[in-house]
């Protein structure tokens, strides 16, 4: 028999829970604690998992009805954003009394496209879990050490910009990582650690051939620009790199003097561990180098972007270029 159902917001057996996004592991894994929570209070609990199409006007009254057996169970909603008008009319009459040992799932992308059933969910009182897309470096950041949080790991700030930087946007390949990682991996996760697990995917990222320019290590640049190109990586995103990079550079150089770690990264927006890797890197620096590594991103960029007949040999340049400015000083 299934269990007595908790009434807080934040219970995965909350009446009504609205998944709203689109970044698709994290509506998936939405939708997996509301079942694994479902199936620990009852191993029996019946989960349908339907795409809007199939959620035909009168097919919710139907899976809602209650049982002969009082079983639990979990209807999910794809895409709910795409719902014909007479499902929606449905689902916002059954809003307004959910039937009891029933928890619906709607996911919804959270766009104008179907804002009214939106409205209505919260309006209700669903309880709402955030899956929009991880568009920002930062926020990918944060995922990846909470992937190490949630399996109880340690890993050095480093060794999670390097695995960010390694895998890229996907999260699906992030959270892999991180699961792999933290179980094989013994005692506290560094960069070493990353490098040693995915070289080739390090070592071809963008970031790499930005952090060995600016350092002034030419050849060391140009050999993992030559492994990012000949591994696929766009050109678009090494000039993005690199031009990230440089000002860097050029912020931490201008920042006021004798400001305290926490106030200089706010100021910067920086993390501090990234502060102290860019103060190592500007040491042979000066302000003419900035200045002239920016126009030479500058043209790379436009060379990559259709400006150009060669962008592999824009970004040589400019490589090139970035490398002597960092010994300008």
């Amino acid at each position: 028999m299934a269990g007595t159902r908790k009434k807080t917001s934040e219970d995965p057996l909350a009446p009504v829970t609205v998944a709203v996004g689109q970044e698709e592991l994290l509506l998936d894994r939405a939708v997996q604690q509301v079942v694994t929570a479902a199936r620990a209070a009852d191993p029996d609990t019946d989960v349908r998992d339907l795409t809007s199409p199939e959620l035909q006007p009168g097919t919710l009254a139907e899976l809602t009805s209650p049982s002969l057996f009082a079983e639990r169970k979990v209807v999910v909603v794809r895409s709910a954003q795409d719902l014909a008008a007479d499902s929606v009319k449905d689902v916002k009459a059954y809003l307004a009394s959910p039937a009891e040992e029933i928890t619906l799932v709607l996911l919804h992308a959270g766009g104008p496209k179907g804002k009214g059933l939106l409205d209505a969910a919260r309006k209700a009182g669903a309880r709402e879990v955030a899956c929009a897309k991880l568009t920002k470096p930062a926020d990918r950041l944060a995922f990846v050490r909470a992937e190490f949080r949630t399996a109880g790991r340690s890993a050095t700030p480093e060794a999670c910009q390097a695995l960010v930087d390694a895998i890229g946007s996907d999260l699906r390949e992030l959270a892999s990582a991180c699961a792999q990682l933290a179980a094989d991996v013994e005692g506290a996760i560094d960069e070493v650690v990353v490098a040693r697990y995915y070289t080739g995917r390090a070592e071809a990222s963008s970031f790499t051939v930005a952090d060995r320019a600016v350092e002034g290590r030419t050849a060391e640049a140009l050999e993992a620009l030559r492994w990012s190109l000949a591994t696929g990586v766009a050109p678009v995103l090494i000039s993005s790199a690199l031009a990230q990079g440089v000002r860097s550079i050029g912020k931490l150089a201008s920042a006021p003097r004798g400001m305290r770690p926490g106030d200089l990264a706010r100021e910067l927006g920086m993390p501090p561990w990234k502060i102290d890797r860019v103060r190592q890197q500007m040491r042979g620096w000066s302000a003419d180098g900035v200045s002239s590594a920016l126009r030479a991103v500058a043209a790379a960029d436009a060379g990559v972007k259709g400006g150009g007949d060669d962008p592999e040999y824009a970004l040589e340049q400019a490589v090139i270029a970035v490398s002597r400015a960092a010994r300008s000083r």
